[in-house]
C-alpha cells in the first residue's frame, strides 16, 4: 500500500558533523533532502541531550528547507513558541508525554508549524484516531528513540501499514513518517508498507557519497517488490 505523494527524505542533522555544520546542510540541499530533521531530546523522556531552540535558529539560517523538529521533551507545550519562532516548519511530539494532545495539535498549528504526533515502538496506534483532524502529520518510531544508529526494528512494516490504513479510512491527509534504522535494505519496504517521508541520519551521513545517498535512498522507493 504505497503513498499517493513522491517519497520525501529528511536527514537528520543528529548525525552531521556539527563542525562543519553549513556544509553538511549545504550537501543536503544539493543532493535533493526534501526537509531537514532536527532531533530535539532533553534527557528525561529518553536518555540523551540535543539541540534547542538556538540550534533551530542557526539551522534556519543555513537553509530555506523546511525544519522537521521532532520534540523527544517532557512538556513540550513549552517551547512551542520559541521552537516556532526560530524558524520551525513543522513540531512533532510524542503521544507519550501529551495528555492534552488535541489541545497541543491546535496549539502548534496556531503558532504557524505543522502539526505532528510521534509513537514509540511500543505505544499503539488507537488514540490517533481520535486527534486526525489535528493532525498535519504521523511519525512511526522504527527503533526506540534516542540515539543514532540504531537497527529497525521489523515488525514496525505492519504498524505502518495499519497507520497508512487509519489515514486513509478517517480522510486525513496527514504525512506518514518513519525514524529510526532508515536505510538502502530498509526505505523500500517502508514506503511499499504506506510511508511517505523518511528521516535518515546514519544512512546518509556515514555513506561514502552523502549526498548521492540522499537520490539512492529516494530510488529504493521504485524498485519493484
Amino acid at each position: 500500500m504505497t503513498s499517493n505523494h513522491a517519497p520525501r527524505i529528511a536527514p537528520s542533522i543528529l548525525s552531521a558533523d556539527f563542525a562543519r555544520l553549513a556544509d553538511e546542510i549545504a550537501m543536503c540541499e544539493a543532493g535533493g533532502a526534501d526537509w531537514i530533521h532536527v532531533d530535539v531530546m532533553d534527557g528525561q523522556f529518553v536518555p540523551n541531550i540535543t539541540f534547542g531552540a538556538k540550534v533551530i535558529e542557526t539551522v534556519r539560517k543555513l537553509t530555506d528547507l523546511p525544519l522537521d523538529c521532532h520534540l523527544m521533551i517532557v512538556q513540550p507545550e513549552r517551547y512551542f513558541d520559541d521552537f516556532a519562532a526560530a524558524g520551525a516548519s513543522g513540531i512533532t511530539i510524542h503521544q507519550e508525554v501529551s495528555p492534552h494532545l488535541q489541545r497541543q495539535l491546535v496549539h502548534i498549528r496556531e503558532v504557524g508549524c505543522r502539526a505532528g504526533v510521534a509513537l514509540n515502538p511500543s505505544t499503539p496506534l488507537t488514540g490517533i484516531v481520535e486527534v486526525l483532524a489535528d493532525l498535519d502529520l504521523l511519525l512511526v518510531m522504527t527503533v526506540n528513540p534516542g540515539f543514532g544508529g540504531q537497527e529497525f526494528i521489523p515488525h514496525s512494516l505492519d504498524k505502518i501499514r495499519r497507520a497508512r490504513r487509519i489515514l486513509a479510512e478517517g480522510g486525513s491527509r496527514a504525512t506518514l513518517e518513519v525514524d529510526g534504522g532508515i536505510a538502502r535494505d530498509t526505505i523500500g519496504d517502508c514506503w511499499r508498507a504506506g510511508a511517505d517521508t523518511f528521516v535518515a541520519g546514519n544512512a546518509i551521513f556515514s555513506a561514502k557519497d552523502p549526498q548521492s545517498e540522499i537520490s539512492v535512498l529516494r530510488d529504493q522507493c521504485a524498485v519493484s517488490v
